[in-house]
């Protein structure tokens, strides 16, 4: 039985422990920046760091009376550090700490991320080439359109996720960004030289201009990429349930030897986990609208944003992780029927070649109206009688009159339809 995928590291990024150590690491990078520019003794960062020590419990107790966390965080840490303290923070404001730590939480979680998508695209990659050849039939409308191959849809999503890891990769860029500007933005006690030498140390970008603080159109877009991601990730489990519908049953989720499907039926077997994918990708879309309102701020801040990304940040990363880690799950023990697949293509008994014979009658000299209206009432005959199209096809005047025998049973070849497979897949180097 596959167990549930979870990655504990991704959560440990967003816990309340995690945060406050982001916000010492930089608070003593700065610390380091103010005293090799001469805002303060040289020799203050190496003491601070020495005694600097930062307890949860000790901060929420303190928050508990001060009612603001930024606060309480420095209250503690001048307890620890004792007279020195009094340098920490020094010509700051929450913001430049709060935002610059959350670029850090943010690369962090971006990492696993991308590790999780460039996972999930491999094993597309595999089994495009795996089913390159696997006959099967395409569907629009959900009605029997022309053959392809099982390998050409899993090709699809490949490049799909290509496209949205490149998405993630700018996206994450954009999000790596610090900020050690003051509190309305504009280098009043702190010169911007402070900041570009903090953002260096951290491994950041400095915002080449903010207010209070970093601007949300950044985050916004990296949630917006997210929720595509859950897009596609929904369009990709919901392909596979359409495919185990029992009428179908062309591939289906691995089911346990002891899994059971349904309290009341025994007999199903249902696909639960890409239902459950499908249905996450709905919180991530939500999470991003939530972003987007918080792109416009009261002037040169307000505090609406604080709230909301106390949640949508954690939630999407780690909602992600998780999404991501169970469909490259699915597909890796997934039951690819190719008997069934065959089987279902041939059942609209070669209807799905009236397109070819369409076309073969009009380079014949058929005007397209009247060979699209004799291939059409052939193709009657097909739905309502047990015939074949190439024994009904063989059977009408009116075809015969343009094609030979020989030159409608060609027309009957899987093969047609998937000569330039080879071609798609070359052009996404596979």
């Amino acid at each position: 039985m596959i167990a549930r995928y979870t990655r504990p590291d991704m959560g440990r990024i967003w816990t309340e422990e995690m945060k406050l150590e982001k916000w010492l690491v930089v608070e003593l990078a700065v610390l380091e920046a103010l005293a090799h520019y001469g805002y303060i003794p040289k020799g203050i960062p190496q003491k601070v760091r020495a005694k600097a020590r930062v307890s949860l419990k000790r901060v929420q107790e303190i928050e508990s009376s001060v009612e603001h966390d930024v606060i309480a965080f420095l209250t503690h840490l001048s307890e620890s550090v004792g007279p020195n303290g009094r340098f920490v923070h020094f010509g700051l404001t929450s913001s430049d700490i709060l935002d610059t730590a959350l670029a850090l939480q943010l690369k962090d979680a971006s990492r696993i991320l991308l590790r999780d998508l460039k996972g999930l695209i491999s094993v597309l990659k595999r089994m495009a080439r795996a089913h390159k050849w696997t006959l099967m039939v395409g569907r629009s409308h959900g009605v029997h359109a022309e053959p392809i191959t099982f390998g050409l849809k899993m090709v699809l999503f490949y490049a799909e996720f290509k496209r949205n890891l490149e998405r993630f990769e700018r996206a994450a860029e954009n999000v790596s960004y610090g900020k050690i500007s003051g509190a309305v933005g504009t280098f009043a006690n702190v010169a911007p030289q402070v900041e570009a030498l903090v953002c260096k140390k951290l491994k950041l970008k400095p915002a080449p201009i903010s207010t209070q603080i970093i601007q949300r159109d950044r985050h916004a877009e990296y949630l917006t990429t997210i929720a595509i991601i859950g897009g596609s990730l929904e369009k990709l489990a919901t392909e596979l349930r359409n495919l185990q519908k029992t009428e179908t049953l062309e591939v289906e989720e691995h089911f346990g030897k002891t899994q059971k499907g349904s309290s009341a039926m025994p007999h199903k077997r249902n696909p639960i986990t890409s239902e459950r994918v499908a249905g996450l990708s709905r919180v991530l879309r939500g999470n991003a609208v939530a972003a987007m309102e918080n792109i416009a701020l009261w002037h040169e801040r307000d505090i609406t944003h604080s709230s909301v990304e106390r949640i949508i940040f954690p939630d999407s990363t780690i909602l992600l992780d998780y999404m991501v880690g169970t469909m490259t799950n699915v597909l890796k023990h997934l039951d690819v029927r190719k008997d069934r697949m065959r089987q279902n293509l041939e059942q609209s008994r070669g209807m799905i070649f009236s397109q070819g014979l369409l076309l073969k009658l009009i380079q014949k000299g058929c005007s397209r109206e009247q060979a699209y209206s004799y291939v059409q009432e052939v193709s009657k005959k097909v739905w309502d009688n047990k015939k074949t199209l190439q024994e009904a096809v063989l059977a009408d005047r009116n075809i015969l009159k343009y094609l030979s025998r020989k030159e409608i049973v060609s027309t009957f070849d899987y093969a047609y339809h998937t000569k330039h497979v080879d071609t798609i897949f070359g052009r996404l180097g596979i």
